[in-house]
């Protein structure tokens, strides 16, 4: 079953986002991960949205976000983002 990572973020730092940005696809692409969506312009129509960007990355199964995340390869860049933004992660199985 497919799942699904979302990612809300507030970008505090852009020079040390873009970084991350530009290292963090072939991690991505690694563990058959692909974008759905990266950034956009959105728009709230209910309640409140506290981050301005949103990201939401496909991968093949629960399993392959959670390596992913885990990764040697991931750990060496998460800081970059961490230390970048305020934002909140999450995984969410895809439709059965």
């Amino acid at each position: 079953m497919k799942a699904f990572l979302i990612a809300a973020e507030t970008v505090k730092d852009e020079a040390m986002f873009a970084r991350y940005r530009s290292q963090v696809l072939p991690t991505i692409e690694a563990f058959g991960g692909k974008f759905i969506v990266r950034g956009g312009n959105l728009t709230t129509l209910e309640g409140k949205w506290p981050h301005q960007r949103l990201v939401i990355i496909e991968f093949p199964s629960r399993k392959a976000v959670e390596d992913w995340y885990k990764s040697p390869a991931y750990q060496k860049i998460i800081s970059l983002r961490l230390d970048s933004t305020d934002s909140s992660l999450v995984i969410v199985d895809g439709p059965a």
